[in-house]
């Protein structure tokens, strides 16, 4: 991993947000057409990341003060849910999306969660080996509403 990218938690003042969801948008364009429902990052703007920033946390991985990778987690009463990582294209292999997980784990080890979980698509099978390479087993299979078959599997880490 190139030591010059550095992972930090969104400032309060963060005003880069059409740069994150441009990254969103190129990272999760590999999906179209694989998974099925489509992804909610397509129904993504620059105002409603805003509001989830204020509703979650979120960290950006930067290189040179280009955005590289961002995450997004909740709060829950026993852990913290991931949600939308993502990592430019380009920089895919580097170790940034386990450096914004190591922050992710960070922090839920910070505010005492014993465990953190996301969730992935059923047709993203090397992104169930990435999240189990960095120690999360599955947990559940859930179907997206109006699916009569599961469309994603929960995916769970305890921290020790």
């Amino acid at each position: 991993m190139d030591s010059l990218v550095s992972v930090a938690q969104l400032p309060a003042d963060f005003d880069r947000w059409d740069e994150v969801l441009a990254l969103i948008m190129r990272a999760f364009a590999a999906m179209d057409g694989v998974i099925d429902p489509p992804s909610s990052a397509h129904r993504l703007t620059v105002e409603n990341l805003r509001d989830k920033d204020r509703q979650e946390t979120g960290f950006a991985a930067l290189k040179g003060g280009r955005i590289v990778g961002c995450v997004f987690v909740l709060e829950r009463a026993n852990d913290f849910y991931v949600g939308k990582l993502a990592v430019e294209p380009d920089f895919r292999g580097q170790g940034i999306a386990r450096r914004l997980m190591q922050a992710v784990e960070d922090l839920a080890r910070n505010r005492g969660k014993p465990a953190v979980e996301l969730q992935t698509r059923i047709e993203l099978t090397g992104n169930h080996a990435a999240f189990a390479r960095l120690g999360f087993h599955e947990a559940a299979r859930t179907a997206h509403s109006g699916y009569d078959r599961p469309t994603s599997i929960t995916m769970r880490k305890v921290l020790s």
